[in-house]
């Protein structure tokens, strides 16, 4: 079939106004750290699963690779198209419906185009909440939350996308529908198919609706903004606190003084929370449902033995939310004061909480030995494991030959997260980034299995070739 013939046909099926081919699509052929850019034959965006399931079905029968494609803020190139143009990239910004709230069985149900936001106000005005919580909440979707297994900030308490997860709706690489769109929390009949879905990035189909689960809205919220000597003194705040305030602990966040600094630098209206600086800070929030609960006195008496015992140096606790929304404001804007920085090597990693202070000691020793003038910018959820490990140099003229040195650096840490039971991927996915790299740190048996599982639901490779595997 012929380009021009095959255009037709998907605008038989989305509209024209929906297939984009030519300076209109440039906005979703380049990711968001602007480190990798692409060509496609054309950008479809399906208004419908019906849509999805018919242009899927058009691409399979001309063996058309497909690029799926949601909010476009992934950071592993994961959702962007390669440069030889055979691509069609499927991006679902106009299923945005939330089809459904449950209140009484605690799920909604929505759409992959819905803003992860949408989800959330939506939750919010059934007095409910959804958790999942990201610095780009604005902006990101829900399909691409799933497809990547996103966590966030509040894992500790309520799980990333698996645990969030309760159903899905995906289009399979033949263009078939799969409808398990079921609010259930026990169904033992057979394979749980949808966790092949979700962190599957887009190579096994397309995820188009989830049933999310809800929680009670929480009626108030303790933040504290606090400064530790080391890594070390964090996790050992973690487990007090959590021995002492349970399920309250939401979030507990770990930031490096670099990281704060880039933020002070770069983003506007930022402020250091504290008079005196500290190597490390620690950004924690309780929440509880009850109004009865004295919170922050909670969070405060468990801080001021704390600081009595030399494991805090300082620290500002708060119940009021314009002074929350500032910490929080420090903590998710640290990623986009690195873009603005400049390009670094990125390290989404996680090990298990305990070996936390001896990743950051050993990695931080051997990247100083091997590179002596490196910037570590660390940052990320202590609470679940999950660090963000970033890598550059400070003097722009010298960051791009540190970066071509990526390989090397990669090693280093990679070498150390495997030697510590832990993993190079936390929460962004492999996506092009990394999809080599796995190679080295994942068996062979498991390997042979994703690779069956693959050819078993997309046996000529159309589905978001050359990412993951």
């Amino acid at each position: 079939m012929s380009v021009e013939a095959f255009n037709r046909r998907l605008v038989a099926i989305v509209g024209e106004a929906a297939v984009l081919t030519s300076s209109d699509a440039d906005a979703h052929l380049t990711d968001w750290r602007g480190r990798y850019a692409g060509r496609a034959r054309c950008v479809v965006k399906p208004a419908s699963t019906e849509e999805v399931a018919a242009v899927v079905a058009l691409c399979a029968g001309e063996r058309i690779p497909m690029v799926p494609q949601g909010g476009n803020t992934g950071l592993v190139g994961g959702a962007t198209p390669h440069l030889d143009g055979h691509e069609v990239v499927i991006n679902l910004s106009r299923m945005k419906r939330i089809r459904e709230i449950d209140a009484a069985n605690n799920t909604l149900t929505a759409e992959a185009g819905c803003l992860l936001a949408e989800v959330q106000a939506a939750a919010e005005q059934a007095e409910r909440l959804f958790p999942l919580s990201l610095a780009s909440e604005g902006s990101c979707e829900i399909g691409g939350n799933l497809s990547t297994n996103a966590g966030g900030t509040a894992v500790l308490r309520y799980g990333n996308m698996r645990e969030l997860t309760l159903g899905i709706e995906a289009v399979l690489p033949d263009g078939r529908i799969w409808h398990g769109l079921r609010g259930l929390r026990k169904d033992n009949t057979g394979y749980d198919l949808k966790h092949l879905f979700i962190g599957a990035e887009g190579t096994l189909g397309i995820i188009t609706a989830a049933v999310l689960k809800l929680f009670p809205r929480p009626r108030q919220t303790a933040t504290a903004w606090l400064a530790l000597r080391d890594p070390a003194s964090a996790v050992e705040l973690l487990s007090r606190l959590r021995g002492a305030c349970g399920e309250r602990v939401t979030g507990f966040e770990i930031v490096a003084r670099p990281a704060l600094e880039l933020v002070l630098r770069h983003i506007p209206e930022s402020r250091d929370p504290l008079a005196a600086t500290s190597p490390w800070y620690v950004l924690a929030e309780l929440t509880d449902t009850l109004v009865d609960v004295d919170l922050a006195g909670m969070l405060e008496a468990i801080l001021g033995a704390e600081i009595e015992a030399g494991g805090v140096a300082d620290v500002a606790v708060t119940q009021d939310l314009t002074q929350q929304r500032a910490f929080w404001h420090l903590r998710e804007n640290i990623s986009e004061a690195q873009r603005i920085e400049g390009i670094s090597i990125k390290h989404d990693i996680a090990v298990p909480v305990s070996r936390i202070a001896e990743f950051i000691a050993r990695a931080d020793a051997e990247l100083k030995r091997a590179f002596p003038a490196v910037r570590i910018v660390t940052f990320g959820h202590l609470g679940d494991g999950n660090l963000h490990y970033n890598l550059s140099r400070p003097e722009a003229a010298a960051n791009a030959e540190f970066i071509a040195q990526t390989p090397e650096v990669n090693r280093i840490v990679h070498d150390i997260v495997a030697g510590l039971g832990g993993s190079i991927s936390a929460e962004h996915g492999l996506g092009q980034l990394k999809r080599g790299e796995i190679l080295r740190y994942k068996s062979a048996v498991e390997m042979d299995l994703m690779r069956a599982i693959k050819q078993a639901l997309d046996p000529h490779g159309l589905m978001n070739p050359g990412k993951v595997l």
